[in-house]
């Protein structure tokens, strides 16, 4: 028996870093996971993993941008009891001397308008279950804005807490909980989208994948009284 049995965990981002990792992680404990992501070849990749090894896996791609695609999404997956939001991205002109108008409304429809597109669309099928967990991915930068994150990610990430701090204000009483995780530097794919991505050697430093998946089971398998606020996790090499 799993300690998340019968539950159905949502995870947008899921087919790579923290996303897969983290859905590897609630599948282990019993969660029945949807996959989603822009494409679908890692989300088979990974939903093929999780059944090899015995758990239940499914994907849905979608971009998490489209308001209408997630709430068609929510539509077909029927009650969804975790939301794990972990889609996101930067991009190397990332700086006020050369990011552009573009590249700054793309890093806000992901990071931003992708969160709290699918928060909104699994938010009344949780009032109506009497309870939901999110787990909303954000960053370090989230919390201590940096030169190397760049405004529009920086901005975008401490949005995400204040999103969080206004769910568990607002939907508490519905027995609605929200967790922002924010960490500092994790050896995933959006480091190679850095103006210099960093060496091997460095991103061995770092946290890796395993480490978030490790956090997010940890929040998601405490008792529903249990609202984690926040956690923020850094490398001990920092």
């Amino acid at each position: 028996m799993g300690t998340l049995d019968g539950q159905t965990a949502w995870i947008t981002g899921g087919g790579s870093g923290i996303g897969a990792a983290g859905a590897r992680a609630l599948a282990g404990a019993g969660a029945a996971v949807v996959l989603s992501g822009r494409r679908a070849e890692p989300l088979e990749a990974v939903a093929d993993e999780i059944r090899a090894a015995g758990g239940m896996a499914r994907t849905h791609p979608l971009d998490v941008s489209d308001s209408a695609a997630v709430a068609d999404a929510v539509a077909e997956i029927g009650q969804v009891d975790i939301l794990l939001a972990n889609a996101g991205l930067n991009l190397p002109e990332r700086n006020f001397e050369n990011v552009s108008i573009e590249g700054w409304d793309r890093i806000v429809n992901v990071n931003l308008n992708g969160v709290f597109y699918p928060v909104q669309a699994v938010l009344p099928g949780m009032r109506e279950a009497g309870g939901g967990l999110l787990i909303l991915i954000s960053s370090w930068a989230g919390r201590y804005a940096t030169r190397l994150t760049g405004p529009a990610y920086n901005a975008t990430k401490r949005a995400v807490l204040a999103l969080s701090e206004s769910v568990n204000g607002e939907e508490c009483r519905n027995g609605i909980r929200s967790t922002v995780i924010m960490p500092g530097e994790v050896a995933t794919e959006i480091m190679k989208s850095r103006p210099v991505p960093p060496s091997e050697d460095t991103m061995s430093r770092m946290l890796q994948a395993e480490d978030l998946a490790r956090t997010i089971r940890f929040v998601a398998e405490a008792p529903p009284r249990v609202c984690l606020n926040e956690i923020l996790i850094s490398p001990t090499w920092n």
